[in-house]
């Protein structure tokens, strides 16, 4: 059992349950000028109980530990069953002590076309390409489970990635843009490869102690806490000189600005000059965020 299955349990003896997903799916079909069609509201609620009731893993999840998560589908063309469409995905995780949330993942995908008809089943076969609407949403969820598991044991997240990777090699001989590497810095394929690539191991090592031994000891030892989180900044920015512009900084940035810059102005006050520097350099993109801390 995960360590984080460990701790829950002792703090919340529930009956358990396969279900490791707690997901809300929104979808908005403004740019259609078709709200009217009852196939949005059904497809909405199609990948709802896709999402919730698919038994993604054979681990035992207790209710309240299931992953939270969002899908956000902006459609902007409907037609013959066929969906031109953006996906923005976010994760979080509770923060140990507090009753924070801590987001995890915040991915915007602009390759999210599909074709669905209204009431079709919706199965998961990570052996069968049934669908770019199954496979992209798959792909998230276990994308999202990798993430939450890295966030609690170092290396926690590689049963998780290695589903997603069977999505992706099945899906890449069939699903369109996004399942191949193409040059494409954020398809899923390039995604996928890098977290599973021992060259991004200081990055999953830093998410284990930038929440495990960061965000979670802050209620019991915030100087601890803090600390730790600056170290997990450092080992971000020194993965990103031997893979400058990878996406999965990005993404860790963009999920976790503002957060940053909460913690580092709040108490108690350590020296964290270098870790501005190391801020600007690594994710500029952010600057107006970082001129913020301190001032």
């Amino acid at each position: 059992m995960r360590f984080k299955s460990i701790l829950l349990v002792l703090c919340f003896p529930l009956l358990a349950s396969a279900q490791a997903i707690e997901a809300e799916v929104f979808l908005d079909a403004q740019q259609t000028g078709k709200t009217q069609l009852t196939v949005f509201n059904t497809l909405e609620k199609d990948i709802t109980e896709f999402i919730n009731n698919t038994q993604w893993t054979d681990e035992n999840y207790q209710p309240h530990e299931r992953v939270k998560c969002s899908f956000t589908i902006l459609v902007q063309s409907y037609d013959a069953d066929s969906f031109q469409a953006t996906l923005q995905v976010q994760s979080s995780r509770p923060v140990f002590g507090s009753t924070m949330n801590s987001i995890l993942l915040n991915i915007k995908d602009d390759d999210f076309n599909f074709v669905y008809k209204e009431f079709q089943p919706l199965n998961y076969n990570p052996n069968v390409f049934n669908s770019n609407l199954i496979s992209t949403i798959s792909f998230y969820v276990y994308t999202i489970l990798g993430y939450d598991a890295d966030t609690f044991a170092e290396g926690g997240g590689d049963e998780f990635y290695q589903e997603a990777r069977k999505i992706v090699n099945v899906a890449g001989q069939r699903g369109g843009a996004g399942w191949r590497d193409a040059g494409i810095s954020q398809s899923r394929f390039g995604i996928n490869r890098d977290l599973l690539s021992g060259n991004f191991s200081n990055f999953r090592k830093a998410l284990y102690i930038y929440h495990r031994k960061g965000l979670d000891v802050m209620h019991d030892d915030v100087v601890a806490g803090k600390e730790n989180i600056l170290t997990a900044i450092n080992l971000v920015s020194q993965n990103s000189k031997s893979r400058p512009n990878a996406v999965l900084f990005r993404l860790f940035f963009d999920a976790k600005s503002d957060e940053i810059m909460q913690i580092l102005n709040a108490g108690p006050e350590m020296d964290i000059s270098s870790t501005l520097t190391t801020l600007n350099q690594v994710a500029p993109v952010h600057n107006r965020k970082w001129r913020r801390i301190g001032n």
